[in-house]
């Protein structure tokens, strides 16, 4: 099996957190971290890294030059985190709970002819969700 793991710089990772686990309904595996976090679903299976965006070894050693400053690279430079989720309509509901800021509604023109909409989250990353096809 292989899947993929993603990790974002973000500016607050306790503030991303708790977006990212109300949006998703998913868990934490660090609560109350500063540095890293990761947004997990239900059974485990990690949806997305968090990383703390600044400077190296204010918050460890790690030496990923992608992650030292938003000077690096944009939150929206040729990235679009894509969800697929089963709960659909409460996700929506949930967007639209959170005053989310929404780029695009529900909608079906997205070449998976399944509902998806586009939010950003709190450093300006865009994010999908896209109902989950009963074949997947």
């Amino acid at each position: 099996m292989i899947r993929t793991w993603h990790m974002i710089g973000v500016a607050d990772v306790a503030k991303s957190s708790a977006w990212y686990m109300r949006l998703l309904d998913a868990q934490e595996t660090h609560p109350g971290g500063t540095t890293f976090n990761q947004i997990m679903d239900n059974d485990g299976t990690v949806a997305l890294a968090l990383h703390w965006w600044g400077p190296t070894g204010k918050h460890g050693d790690h030496h990923w030059p992608s992650l030292s400053s938003p000077e690096h690279g944009t939150a929206w430079n040729g990235l679009l985190l894509w969800f697929l989720v089963t709960d659909f309509d409460s996700a929506w509901e949930r967007a639209v709970a959170m005053n989310a800021t929404i780029d695009e509604e529900p909608n079906t023109d997205n070449g998976t002819h399944l509902r998806a909409f586009v939010v950003r989250d709190p450093d300006g990353y865009y994010v999908t969700l896209n109902e989950m096809s009963a074949a997947a």
